[in-house]
Order: C-alpha cells, then structure tokens, then sequence
C-alpha cells in the first residue's frame, strides 16, 4: 500500500479512536496508552525530522543560492518567488475576510466562561508583549551570530538564519575553483543535503504509525465537544482554506505554470496529509523537497530556494486564519470595524504570514498583535484555544500547499525547464 493510503488510514484511524479515548479520559489504560506508548512514539518521530531540518535548510539554500548565481539567475527567482507570495497572500486574507463578512460566525456567541482571562491567554499576551517593533525586525534579519540563530532556528530564528545561509551562498558562488571544477564546498553540502534526505527516508516508514499517535493524542486532548460552540467560525475557515486550495491555487497553475491542477494535488497528496498530521511547514519541508524533484519534476536549484524559504516567508493558509479569527472575535464583541480597519487586518495579517513561525501554534501571538490592533480584547483569544489545534493542522497543509504552487509557478516562468539532478 502506498505512503499516503497509510497515512490517510492512520490519521482517520487515529481521530476516531481518540475521540472515543476522550470520553474515557480519566481511565488509566487510556492515559497509559496515550502518554506513555503513543506520545512517545509522535514526538521521536517529529524530533527525527526536526534533527535535520537546520543542516537541510543551509545546504539546500546554499547550494540553491550557489546554483543561480552561477547563471545569474537568484535575483530573477527570488523577484518571481516575493511576487507570487505576495499575490497569493493577498488572495487568501481576501478571500478569508470575504468569507467571515459573509457569514458572520461571532454574531449572537454567547463568550460564557470560556473567555474568560487563561493562563494560556496570558502567555499569549505575554508573548504578543514581547514583539519587537519593525525597525527591530528588519535589523535582526542580518544574524551577529550565525551559529546562533541556527541553534534556535526551530524557536523563531529561522529567517534571520535563512538570510546568513542566502549571503553564504552568494559569497561562494562568486569564488571560484582553482581547477576550474564544481565549488568543493558545495560538493560537501550536496552530501550534507543527500545524508538529511536519507534520514528523511527512513523517518517516512514510521510515518503512519506515528501519525496515527499525534492524531490520536491531539484528538483524545481535546474531543470534538469544542467544535460545538464555534462550529460555523471553524467551517468558515476551512471553508476560506478550501477554496484557496482548490479554487485559487488550481486557478494559478492552470494560468501560470500551465500545469493540471488535478495532477499536481494528487502528486503533492502525501505532503498534504504530512502537512496536516504535523501541523509544522518545518517537520514537512524535507517531504515537499522531495515530491517537488522527484514527482513534480521541479528544477532543483528554483525548488531548493522556493520552498526553504517559503517554509517560514509564504504562509497563506496562516494568513487567512488570522484575517478570519481577528474578525470572528471582534464580531463577538459586537466591534463593528470600517472598511479601513479591515483593510488594516488584512495587510497586518499579510505581513504577520512571513513572520509566522513554522511550528505548531506559532500563529496565534501574531492574531493577538493584529486583534489588540483594532480594539479587540485579548481575553478573546480562550475562545479559539480548544479548536486551534485543529485548525492548524488545516492551514498548515494550505501553507505547504502554496510554497509548492509557488515553486511550481516560478519554475514555470524559468525557461528551460529543468530536470532534477
């Protein structure tokens, strides 16, 4: 059977048996079963991809930034990969506020207990505190220490360890080799980058198993009670999240890379449902690397650069997330926002996609920088802490769906095409 038939049966598999392990909950077989054999076995499974994302990321971009360079192509590329972003980015928040207006999913909520002040929403505040103006951000682009930033990539310094990789690369494709040949350092990230995806392969036996054991516990953790109250709010944005799936992004591979859109989501499908078991563009980046050489047939030096940096810059499912809930919460409030002010969410949650961490959770400080934004309270945020996990798992899998779209767009524009390697 193949990978993404397991991992469909797993991930189905591990939802319905953990929604049964809820109701059950206070019994010790069932704790001892999801704390002690399963949890284990998701978190070795994520932490084995994790292990190699920060090798992956360098030498796939150095060797990606080496490879333009050598034909003069990065600024090309990387003026078609901010295009894109930038356009499929707006197309999502668009699309999601046009969603939320039209349905309306906070008008009527009663907010009852669950917004009240949590210790999770007071982390969040804490977090949201703890952000640093613009100016800050684009100074911290550039790493002092590089070192670093790789050591914690994985906690929020991933771009700034992304654009010492992009200067590295380059600097080495200006250096030229004595004998004429192939850079030799870039021969020894060839290897570090094949090693990385070895590993990978191998990490990918254990992934129906182990996406059966996050689903599971994530489903067990939560139930579907929380659906019940914010039902319409989660179907509005799956809703939004489908439609940029299926509508917009099939409508730019169709215009612009010319390409089947059916054919393309059935070849990217194990990444999709990677994507969604993780709910981490980063965990998935090693996979879409892979299908986007091996069964998209992308160029290597376009999809080694697209998609490393879209893993953390091009987040449109998380854009359109925060667009919707930033609404959704001040319709709650009865905060009836302008057009201005909408527009206002719109861009701050274009800008607040690139600067989204890749891993689990890492959107919702953002929401509550744009919320507080336009006047709504941060005690709002409890009330889409039981359903964010699950939605996560959705915008995660729209997010690495368009760092592909995106490869794929760019590659289309670059002639020739390019066989992998």
């Amino acid at each position: 059977m193949k990978l993404h038939n397991q991992l469909l049966i797993a991930l189905v598999a591990g939802f319905a048996a953990g929604t049964v392990a809820h109701a059950y909950g206070d019994v010790g077989a069932v704790q001892v079963l999801g704390n002690d054999i399963l949890r284990p076995i998701g978190q070795i499974f994520l932490r084995t991809i994790f292990m190699i994302v920060v090798p992956m990321v360098f030498s796939a971009l150095v060797i990606g930034v080496y490879e333009l360079g050598q034909t003069h192509g990065l600024g090309g590329v990387a003026a078609r990969t901010l295009g894109f972003t930038l356009i499929l980015s707006t197309a999502s928040v668009t699309l999601g506020v046009l969603m939320v207006n039209l349905l309306r999913p906070g008008d009527g909520l009663d907010l009852g207990s669950e917004a009240a002040a949590s210790a999770a929403v007071q982390t969040l505040q804490t977090n949201a505190a703890a952000a640093k103006p613009l100016s800050d951000i684009l100074i911290e682009l550039i790493p002092r220490n590089p070192l670093d930033s790789a050591v914690r990539a994985l906690d929020g310094e991933m771009l700034a360890f992304m654009v010492f990789a992009v200067i590295f690369g380059v600097a080495v494709s200006r250096a030229r080799s004595a004998d004429g040949e192939r850079n030799i350092l870039v021969r020894v990230l060839e290897q570090v980058f094949d090693a990385c995806m070895r590993i990978v392969g191998f990490a990918m036996r254990l992934a129906p198993i182990a996406g059966f054991a996050i689903v599971f516990n994530t489903a067990r953790t939560f139930g579907t009670d929380v659906f019940a109250s914010l039902l319409l709010y989660v179907i509005t944005v799956v809703a939004a999240l489908l439609l940029q799936q299926f509508v917009v992004y099939s409508a730019v591979l169709w215009g612009f890379a010319r390409r089947s859109p059916l054919t393309f989501f059935r070849e990217c499908r194990e990444v999709y449902l990677y994507a969604f078991s993780t709910a981490s563009s980063n965990a998935t980046l090693p996979l879409a690397l892979e299908v986007a050489e091996q069964k998209l047939r992308l160029s290597p030096r376009i999809s080694r650069f697209v998609l490393t940096v879209g893993s953390t810059a091009n987040q449109n499912g998380t854009a359109l997330f925060e667009g919707v809930t930033v609404l959704f919460l001040a319709q709650v409030y009865g905060l009836d926002l302008t057009l201005g002010e909408q527009v206002r969410v719109m861009l701050m949650s274009i800008v607040a996609g690139v600067g989204t961490a890749g891993v689990p959770g890492g959107s919702l400080p953002m929401v509550m920088i744009v919320a507080q934004s336009v006047g709504v309270p941060a005690e709002g945020m409890a009330l889409i802490l039981g359903v964010d996990r699950f939605l996560d798992m959705c915008r995660t899998a729209v997010n690495v769906s368009g760092d592909l779209v995106i490869a794929a767009l760019v590659n289309g524009s670059a002639a020739p095409r390019t066989e992998p390697a």
